[in-house]
């Protein structure tokens, strides 16, 4: 008899000890994740788990919380800068958005209008940043005519490198709502570092 208190409190602990172990496995849910080779992997696992990085960085909560981010220089990867641009859309800051957009010979009246667009992405929310690849080459025959024009991309084509992203598609939805609303970025590299541009 003096064994069931004993035996109760040791279950009730053990069972309070689980419940946040499964509380977290049912937050974190299925992770959507891009391997090095450029790849989307879902995963219940963390995505450093299997090789790969997460699909939208998230910004640390102690960014999150005071709304500031030390950056010591620019985007020098193409990553950082999908960073930079996630977590600024993600704060719904301007300014951190504004800071990794290439100014260079833009007007005062060109520079209101495109902080004005900036300000329209800030404000929805944040779906996906996909990386918008060149066209692909059209498929020549061995005299050098044109057999197809390829813009379908069906064709493989005869290099094997992958080739590097042009731009960077921001995948949002209209606020409040479940309606598509995407921006398109151009990626100039200057000062070695990446920069995005309208």
């Amino acid at each position: 008899m003096r064994l069931l208190p004993f035996f109760a409190l040791a279950c009730l602990l053990v069972c309070g000890g689980l419940r946040p172990a499964v509380a977290q496995a049912q937050q974190q849910g299925v992770q959507r994740c891009t391997t090095m080779s450029g790849d989307t992997v879902y995963t219940d696992k963390r995505c450093e788990d299997v090789g790969a990085m997460d699909r939208l960085p998230s910004a640390s909560t102690a960014m999150a919380a005071t709304g500031a981010l030390y950056r010591g220089g620019c985007s020098r990867t193409l990553s950082d800068l999908v960073m930079q641009v996630s977590s600024a859309i993600q704060a719904g800051d301007v300014n951190r958005l504004a800071g990794v957009y290439h100014w260079a010979g833009t007007s005062d009246a060109g520079a209101l209008r495109i902080l004005d667009r900036l300000d329209v992405v800030v404000r929805r929310p944040l779906v996906d940043i996909v990386p918008i690849r060149p066209a692909p080459a059209p498929v020549l025959d061995a005299e050098g005519a044109v057999v197809d024009a390829n813009q379908d991309g069906y064709y493989p084509q005869t290099t094997t490198q992958r080739q590097r992203p042009v731009g960077l598609r921001v995948v949002q939805t209209l606020k409040n709502s479940a309606t598509p609303a995407d921006t398109t970025f151009g990626l100039r590299r200057a000062y070695n570092c990446f920069w995005i541009t309208l």
